[in-house]
């Protein structure tokens, strides 16, 4: 299948360097490969007959270039700067990874100017075309990854989830963060599932796992870098007495999280920062995903935000219910952003006196990307 992020892709190599990041096993090899259309001049960093030629700098002689993980070696920046700076007229350069580029390509000489970013997320509603409900129950079975969702086995999602988890830690952890304490990192990823919906508190994490504030501080932003999770900050405004510190996070492969309730608030965070990230990387604009909760405890799942003004507020429930009281405090408060709940299961279809949209949920994200 092609994948939403091919066309833009291709339009950004005729100007730059495109470095596509994502959670590894996304389908970025796949994606990049699809591009290229053979695989001529692809390079894999962990590949010892790959890495040998990188760094003798023994390239095919292609017309595309794709390095995958490279930046696991340490002069990475310098290598790409230097081989766009003399190639650039001649060759077109792709580089692909499961980390934070952006992240990683600071240090050394900066490639600000020489490249353009896009982030490459799980199968979503809108991208396999899904229209009933059922369609939409069965992504949240087996998550967004190509391999598990394609393979349409329960049972072979979660032992892929298993194994993915093993290959994070051991893999890319290691190679990028130089951690020791290995093990209570993969008791914190155990943990996180099961407290999706609610601010994370690191206190809390502390305590369970024994080991400093800055330890389990330290381990979240390395599961962020690597796109094991996702964190939202809270929408704070003034008139809204919004609280302002406490994060809540969410999981690529929402596949984990035990209860569906929870799970589905994933999953919807998930297709809401797919879209946000796209319109951000291939159409520029200034959007942000966060939630909103004030000091007595209204909240209301996701707002999204232009220019810092919020522009959309979505609920999302497991089935039809009442509209959420906060949902309309929020709307009555930004009456300019659109408001609607959505439903996994529902089946209702309205619009109230404040024009917040109530709709399934399958019908709202299949707006998205």
């Amino acid at each position: 299948m092609k994948r939403y992020l091919a066309t833009q892709l291709q339009a950004d190599l005729a100007q730059k360097m495109v470095f596509v990041g994502g959670p590894r096993q996304v389908g970025k090899t796949t994606l990049a490969l699809q591009v290229a259309g053979n695989r001529e001049g692809y390079l894999n960093w962990d590949a010892p007959e790959h890495r040998e030629k990188i760094l003798k700098r023994e390239l095919p002689d292609a017309p595309l270039l794709i390095f995958d993980e490279i930046h696991k070696y340490r002069s990475w920046r310098n290598y790409l700067k230097g081989l766009y700076d003399l190639r650039r007229e001649k060759v077109k350069i792709l580089v692909t990874g499961s980390a934070r580029l952006d992240f990683y390509r600071f240090g050394g000489d900066s490639l600000q100017g020489r490249y353009h970013y896009l982030r490459l997320h799980p199968l979503s509603t809108a991208e396999l075309d899904l229209k009933r409900t059922d369609d939409l129950l069965g992504l949240l079975r087996l998550g967004g990854f190509p391999e598990p969702f394609l393979g349409q086995s329960a049972s072979g999602a979660k032992r892929w989830s298993r194994e993915y988890r093993n290959r994070l830690i051991q893999e890319d952890v290691a190679s990028l963060e130089r951690l020791q304490d290995l093990g209570n990192l993969e008791l914190l990823m155990l943990r996180l599932p099961d407290l999706v919906g609610s601010p994370l508190s690191l206190n809390a994490l502390r305590e369970d796992l024994g080991v400093s504030h800055k330890a389990v501080a330290h381990w979240v932003d390395v599961l962020e870098r690597l796109y094991a999770i996702f964190r939202l900050p809270p929408f704070g405004a003034p008139r809204v007495r919004a609280v302002r510190k406490e994060q809540k996070h969410y999981h690529f492969d929402w596949s984990l999280v035990p209860a569906e309730p929870q799970r589905f608030e994933n999953l919807a965070a998930s297709h809401l920062l797919k879209w946000v990230h796209f319109e951000g990387d291939a159409r520029g604009r200034d959007l942000e995903l966060r939630y909103f909760r004030d000091v007595d405890e209204r909240e209301v799942d996701f707002v999204v935000t232009e220019d810092r003004k919020p522009i959309l507020l979505i609920e999302a429930k497991w089935a039809d219910a009442p509209v959420d009281p906060s949902l309309r405090y929020l709307k009555i408060r930004f009456p300019e952003a659109e408001a609607f709940q959505i439903a996994a299961t529902g089946t209702k279809s309205f619009v109230t006196p404040e024009g917040i949209r109530v709709m399934p949920a399958v019908e709202y994200l299949r707006r998205l990307v």
